[in-house]
């Protein structure tokens, strides 16, 4: 089973985060002073003060929402060296349960984000070879660049991850030394640091929040620092982010710098990221900004394959496939969310066209996953016990300036940005479906005692004139209490068709918070007969159940606690282990007298299920050993429930 490891802290694992964690902020040079021209009056788009102003509000927003609230503040939020929002949500779920809601508001837009990132990093890489080739068809070329992306996610990212280090390295020295030459014609842009300017412009420019809502556009990647914490390590990303933020405020005071030395050549539309380029120099700053689109995109692509792991494992996610196609913890391979990903992208880059109507769309999405971070990270404080004169000024403090992002960004909504926020709004209904339409059917499920089985279970053991179901009968439970079993195996069991086997076992799987957590305990109600196991499985683990139960029977044999060998003579004397057979057992709906809101719930919740993974194939069993039983829901009425022993 994959190990929770701490990542080393050196120059390899800084190389890793500048590959991994920088991405999308990395290229966001890229688009942002090209939208902020756009947003400027015409005629005073080189106007210096404002130049220097929207500069200071950049310099300050990655110093205020990313330095102090992402590496500072929120990376101490580490769920046993993971991060991100449904990270976080683990941490406190038990506590608070009710803060799914934040958390699912906050992993849809994430997602919502995702989508769009790719499309208009690659596009605005592409636009660069105007600059070359003025005729060059931009929307063709940036479409088979994201196929490209897209299909070669099945084989696996390990090789091509190993040189994205050094690749992103060349990047970030190259965009700050372009600042640099670029700068040095200007230097009296330094004023930038000074906030006074940034209060300057947002006062004085009429469209003051159209200009915060493409200056937001820097800090769209600062999510990714905290959702890639595990795959970096704390210190790894802080050291880095140093060198990241030096280089890409350089970038920013010399395309400054360009703007206001060259006002003739500020046009709408204009590129002052390839403008302070030499001539000379173009075709290499367009490959370089290409493949730093691309590693940004493979970044966001493998955190959207995360984040619908950690749902899924929180319950709050359709079960579907999941892939490793190699060794290396963390990486995996989602082929319907990597299709989906794949067609949506490329619709965003025929539907918008150029990287300045996508330019209108983005940053909305990615405003509400902060400020959902923002949310649960006071309830961690609380949970933590963190001082109140500590947590609730950093909380109004950061909610303060992401909500005048949002409200800048909301001036979006109606030239593109409803495109995310719907895209968000069907992510979020599917998670709060199945959320609550697994509760509605768990609030459904009756349990008995197991004791009051054991004797019968033991003789339907013994008794030859039934025919044998199994060796090793195995049933996967969801009774949370280990001296409970669902009334639907008993049934299952007992009176719907007597089940003989040699041994039998009742196997309950807890998701654990703790990512790669994997344990186990073993009760024993019959020796060498009956037992139950509760398998602890982090929620980055996985879910191999089949692998889960050989892997507990074979130390378990060799205690002595039980005969994994087979009973038929035949097969025994040759050393021959005995068959497992999986019984799986699933509730339907049928003449079930439920509220109205709740049948609307769980009929949506079937309907979903239907069309994603089965319990077989997100279990991980081999679907010859499985058999797959159906027993209908007993909706229990609050006079009922005291019939009941334990629920879920």
């Amino acid at each position: 089973m994959k190990q929770e490891y701490k990542v080393p802290f050196g120059m390899m694992g800084i190389f890793m985060a500048i590959g991994i964690v920088y991405g999308d902020i990395g290229t966001s040079p890229l688009y942002v002073m090209k939208a902020i021209i756009n947003g400027l009056p015409a005629g005073q788009r080189a106007h210096p003060d404002y130049i220097i102003g929207a500069i200071s509000c950049i310099i300050w927003t990655l110093t205020l929402q990313t330095t102090v609230k992402y590496v500072i503040v929120t990376l101490r939020a580490d769920n046993r060296g993971e991060g991100g929002i449904l990270s976080l949500f683990a941490l406190i779920r038990k506590k608070y349960r009710w803060a799914y809601i934040i958390a699912t508001i906050g992993a849809a837009t994430l997602l919502a984000d995702g989508i769009i990132t790719p499309a208009i990093t690659v596009i605005s890489a592409v636009e660069g070879l105007n600059v070359l080739v003025p005729s060059i068809p931009i929307i063709p070329i940036t479409v088979a660049i994201l196929l490209a992306i897209f299909l070669v996610q099945p084989l696996g990212t390990a090789r091509l991850g190993k040189p994205f280090g050094k690749i992103m390295f060349l990047w970030f020295t190259m965009i700050g030394i372009l600042g640099i030459f670029a700068f040095v014609h200007y230097p009296i842009i330094i004023k930038a640091f000074n906030p006074i300017y940034a209060f300057k412009i947002l006062k004085e420019v009429p469209n003051a929040f159209v200009i915060l809502g493409a200056v937001f556009l820097c800090t769209t990647g600062a999510e990714a620092l905290y959702s890639d914490l595990g795959h970096c390590g704390l210190h790894n990303i802080r050291v880095s982010w140093m060198y990241v933020k030096a280089t890409l405020i350089l970038n920013y005071l010399g395309q400054g710098a360009w703007i206001i030395t060259h006002p003739t050549q500020v046009i709408e539309n204009i590129n002052p990221f390839f403008s302070i380029m030499p001539h000379w120099f173009s075709f290499i700053g367009v490959t370089m900004a290409t493949l730093a689109a691309i590693i940004a995109s493979q970044a966001l692509i493998s955190g959207s394959f995360t984040i619908i792991s950690e749902a899924i494992s929180l319950d709050l996610w359709p079960n579907i496939k999941i892939k490793y196609p190699t060794e290396i913890k963390g990486q995996m391979y989602i082929p319907g969310v990597n299709y989906a990903l794949m067609i949506l992208c490329i619709i965003m880059v025929i539907a918008f066209g150029s990287s300045s109507n996508m330019e209108a769309a983005y940053g909305l999405s990615i405003t509400i996953t902060m400020l959902m971070t923002t949310l649960l990270l006071f309830i961690y404080f609380h949970f933590t016990k963190k001082p109140l004169w500590i947590s609730v000024p950093l909380t109004l403090f950061f909610i303060s300036v992401e909500s005048s992002f949002f409200i800048a960004n909301m001036f979006k909504f109606t030239h593109g940005g409803f495109a995310t926020i719907f895209i968000a709004g069907c992510i979020f209904a599917i998670m709060f479906i199945w959320y609550n339409g697994r509760r509605i059917k768990n609030h459904c499920a009756t349990y008995e005692p197991i004791t009051q089985t054991i004797d019968c279970l033991d003789k339907i053991s013994k008794d030859e004139t039934i025919p044998k179901f199994a060796t090793h009968l195995v049933y996967v439970t969801r009774a949370k209490y280990q001296d409970d079993m669902e009334s639907k195996i008993i049934y299952s069991l007992i009176n719907k068709q007597p089940k003989r086997a040699d041994t039998y076992w009742f196997v309950y799987l807890h998701r654990s918070d703790e990512p790669y957590q994997f344990r186990y305990t073993v009760k024993t109600f019959a020796p060498q007969k009956i037992f139950r196991l509760d398998i602890y499985s982090g929620f980055k683990q996985g879910v191999h159940m089949d692998a889960f139960v050989h892997l507990i029977c074979k130390e378990m044999e060799d205690s002595g606690k039980v005969d994994l060998m087979s009973r038929y003579p035949s097969l025994r004397e040759r050393n021959i282990e005995g068959d497992f057979r999986f019984v799986v057992v699933e509730r339907i709906v049928r003449n079930l007298d439920l509220p109205p809101v709740k049948t609307t719930i769980l009929s949506l919740y079937y309907l979903i299920k239907k069309y994603s993974t089965s319990d077989t194939q997100i279990l991980d069993l081999d679907p010859s050993v499985v058999t797959l039983e159906y027993v209908p829901l007993k909706y229990l009425k609050p006079m009922d429930t005291k019939d009941r022993v334990h629920h879920l």
